[in-house]
């Protein structure tokens, strides 16, 4: 299958989670056999910290501008599938040209399903319009359960599937490491998560001051009043995450408010901790007893009360077999492996689907 993506970044992770969910799949995804191309907007912050410039397993093209793009016009066309991401820059423009030359099947990637269902709601969505939805042949989505069934019937798309995010098992897998922290948590600055890493992380690193604590992201406000016992780092690259998560006894999940009131939207820092058997501690929402089992494979938190006992009263023979019991979950149905399958499936569904039923030429919406 020769596959063309148009996603917000490969190239570089900084401040964003999308570069290692696309690095995971398209590895996976071409190891099935395809060809994939990678069209990336060239952006000045993600060209200052470019951590994978050539990936080898797939081919990774930058464009300037919307006019740049119309060289790569034939090699859509000819493309078999063609993937539009969430949060490409001019992503409404950027998606109109790829259906309008597309002669394959073309799927919507959507990363942040529930923060994209919300600004459209507001009607404030910068890389997706509403009338768009149905003329993509499938919608990948992060985000699972009755969140598909409203994309089918509130949003006319021909067909919603899952697409959760992966982890890497050949890059993130356990390492035997010195134990730095007792709980660490890594993702960029976000508002709508800074009060669950308060409540979860903050709190209870005033409350046990002989702990230690490490938050490692970019982009945290300066105000914030971090406790002697939290450790800051701004960027940890992919290549580090799993020494990161082997220095850590317990790692912290904690999820944007749109995933938590969507429900079944998991972080892919879920997946990689879990990779590298590091016991997680996590917010709680709907769905997510579905990808792992409380207490036997991940721990809930709603209050620092919570937090400080996994820190405090799991033993580490516990906390060993929890983390080697998350890893096991991850190994039978959460790789790259098992998510490029699910792509290959979904895609060739879609043509499947689109060859019974072709359809009609439109007009792409002004």
């Amino acid at each position: 299958m020769r596959l063309v993506v148009l996603g917000l970044s490969l190239s570089s992770s900084w401040g964003n989670g999308h570069a290692t969910t696309y690095r995971a799949l398209l590895r996976a995804f071409a190891a099935r056999g395809h060809d994939v191309l990678f069209l990336e907007r060239d952006q000045p912050w993600y060209a200052a910290n470019r951590d994978l410039p050539d990936p080898g397993y797939c081919e990774l093209a930058f464009y300037d501008d919307l006019a740049g793009l119309e060289r790569w016009r034939e090699r859509i066309a000819a493309a078999d599938a063609v993937i539009v991401g969430s949060y490409v820059p001019e992503g409404i423009e950027v998606g109109r040209f790829a259906r309008k030359a597309a002669r394959g099947v073309t799927a919507f990637y959507d990363i942040d399903t529930p923060v994209t269902l919300a600004a459209l709601e507001r009607g404030d969505c910068a890389y997706l319009s509403p009338d768009q939805i149905p003329s993509y042949d499938v919608y990948l989505s992060f985000t699972g359960g009755p969140t598909l069934q409203r994309l089918e019937r509130e949003f006319g798309s021909p067909a919603a599937r899952p697409l959760y995010c992966s982890v890497d098992t050949d890059v993130y897998l356990p390492l035997d490491v010195e134990k730095r922290w007792d709980l660490s948590y890594l993702g960029t600055y976000s508002p709508d998560r800074q009060p669950v890493l308060e409540r979860l992380l903050i709190e209870p690193a005033r409350r046990a001051p002989l702990l230690k604590f490490v938050v490692a992201g970019p982009q945290y406000p300066a105000d914030i009043d971090w406790p002697a016992n939290v450790e800051l780092i701004d960027h940890v690259g992919p290549a580090d995450h799993p020494a990161f998560y082997a220095a850590s006894r317990w790692t912290l999940n904690v999820t944007r408010a749109d995933m938590v009131k969507a429900g079944h939207s998991p972080s892919v820092r879920l997946f990689e901790a879990a990779a590298c058997a590091t016991p997680v501690v996590s917010d709680r929402w709907d769905g997510l007893d579905e990808l792992f089992s409380p207490r036997r494979e991940i721990v809930l938190a709603d209050a620092p009360e919570h937090t400080l006992a996994a820190l405090t009263e799991i033993s580490d023979p516990d906390r060993w077999m929890l983390g080697r019991a998350a890893l096991a979950r991850i190994e039978a149905g959460h790789s790259a492996r098992h998510r490029a399958g699910e792509l290959e499936a979904a895609l060739l569904e879609a043509r499947a689907r689109a060859r019974r039923s072709p359809r009609a030429a439109e007009a792409q919406p002004a």
